[in-house]
């Protein structure tokens, strides 16, 4: 499903006029890219926000309604107030369909519960990393990547690599030659009961 957003160009620039912007509850903004010129817009902020506050928002082609004309945009940067969580700015990037974009996709773990390692092995799940840079084209890019961990032990790890993606994506990392580890279970301190046993001599 398509997010829509909808915008008009804004006139009036400067520290001055973007306050009054948010005052009067409105967001200033840009939209750049392609090869058209960047174009200072506005956006209703309680509408925006409704959005912004989604995940899919921010991995997902947005359509940017301009004035009454629909592009396909990206969200690049926002500024948030540091107190009142509110958006103080936001810029979109134009995406074009015959051209690749780099994106970071948020990973969705599953079936953690049910882990070897964690089911029987006593161990804890460390996420080191939950999102992810990917390359692909504009139609192909999915709001979230899942790794299953319905097979992870204790002491292992899940790797770029190990991440099953579909056709036209791929991990910008692991093709720069970086295969890093996404999740892993460490073992409980002082290894399992099993191991425990081993260790303990005969009395």
């Amino acid at each position: 499903m398509s997010i829509e957003i909808k915008a008009v160009k804004r006139d009036v620039q400067g520290t001055g006029a973007s306050r009054r912007l948010r005052r009067a509850g409105s967001v200033p903004g840009v939209v750049y890219g392609g090869d058209q010129a960047a174009v200072s817009i506005e956006l209703n902020h309680k509408e925006l926000f409704m959005e912004f506050r989604h995940e899919a928002f921010h991995a997902s082609i947005l359509s940017l309604v301009l004035d009454g004309k629909a592009e396909s945009v990206l969200l690049r940067d926002y500024q948030l107030h540091p107190v009142r969580n509110t958006i103080q700015h936001i810029d979109f990037q134009r995406v074009s369909a015959t051209e690749k974009i780099h994106v970071k996709v948020p990973f969705h773990f599953i079936n953690e519960d049910v882990a070897p390692g964690v089911k029987t092995g006593g161990g804890n799940i460390s996420h080191i990393q939950t999102e992810a840079d990917v390359s692909c084209l504009a139609k192909d890019l999915p709001e979230f990547i899942e790794v299953d961990l319905a097979t992870l032990e204790a002491g292992h790890s899940i790797h770029l690599s190990e991440i099953k993606l579909k056709k036209g994506l791929e991990f910008v990392q692991l093709a720069h030659g970086d295969d890093a580890a996404v999740v892993s279970i460490a073992k409980p301190r002082g290894g399992s009961s099993d191991e425990a046993a081993e260790e303990t001599p005969a009395a």
